[in-house]
């Protein structure tokens, strides 16, 4: 799947726990575990999942991971009939990103304590991915050769191998070039590992949990009490684009979505936000 697909470590590293999540299941059912499920054990797992609260949308990814699977020991001859060849994905609710308005973004932004090589660390992170629309992977990931501070731009690799480049607009640059003369040199602290671009307070890459939890944290600090999710700056970077009428288009390449209907739900989020805005302040409403 690496070689042919191209799929990140994180995609691989998902599969590989959802097909040991199955094998353990039918470790109690069947004594030869994965190679010996049917189409009813199969069902069975789904079903045991459904039941557990695990949403739909989750169960239908961790099926895509399943099926790859048999598919692949299929085509190799190692089974004799694909389990999950007609097995149908849960039906799935169309459900809208949690959005953050522009003030509460602001007041994220402005958590973190920059007087402190990490504070100040963190505030560049947050500026970026709300600058850029970028996922958590991808800034954890990033490299200093992969910054252009004369261009004021950045290039990234995101799903599926894909590049892109963006533009990283003025505040974030301006944080950026503070954060690289200020901050990075104290948190490498002499590791060989320079190209890294916002390491660890030890000098090594970070990881996409230590990141998030200093995220939580800071939502706490700011006294944000709507849920946060791994990506709710890349959704309000996108859905405050539209707003401003941005071209759908254009939120596409930079959100590095292949297919333009994955990017058209910032439109129905804005939509949304201008019923409410209507019920509240219209006599008629």
């Amino acid at each position: 799947m690496w070689v042919e697909k191209g799929l990140s470590e994180n995609t691989l590293r998902s599969y590989g726990y959802d097909l040991k999540s199955l094998s353990k299941w039918l470790g109690s059912k069947v004594s030869r575990g994965l190679v010996a499920a049917d189409r009813k054990l199969i069902l069975g797992y789904l079903s045991y999942l459904l039941e557990k609260g695990i949403s739909s949308r989750s169960v239908s990814r961790r099926l895509s991971a399943i099926n790859s699977f048999y598919k692949f020991l299929h085509d190799k001859n190692l089974i004799d009939e694909d389990p999950v060849e007609k097995v149908e994905n849960p039906r799935l609710g169309r459900s809208l990103p949690k959005i953050l308005s522009e003030r509460d973004v602001e007041i994220l932004l402005l958590a973190p304590d920059t007087k402190t090589a990490l504070g100040l660390r963190d505030k560049t992170m947050l500026e970026l991915i709300y600058a850029c629309g970028l996922r958590v992977s991808e800034i954890i990931g990033l490299s200093i050769d992969q910054i252009n501070l004369r261009q004021g731009a950045l290039r990234t690799v995101g799903k599926g191998s894909k590049e892109r480049m963006l533009p990283i607009g003025d505040i974030a640059l301006s944080w950026l070039n503070e954060y690289l003369e200020e901050a990075r040199p104290k948190l490498l602290r002499k590791n060989l590992r320079e190209d890294i671009l916002f390491p660890s307070r030890q000098g090594l890459p970070m990881t996409r949990q230590a990141f998030w939890h200093r995220v939580k944290s800071y939502s706490v600090t700011a006294g944000i009490k709507q849920g946060l999710s791994p990506h709710t700056l890349r959704h309000a970077f996108a859905t405050h684009l539209v707003n401003r009428g941005a071209d759908l288009r254009v939120v596409q390449l930079l959100l590095g979505h292949s297919d333009l209907s994955t990017t058209q739900i910032y439109t129905h989020v804005a939509s949304e936000r201008l019923k409410k805005f209507h019920e509240t302040h219209h006599p008629r409403g």
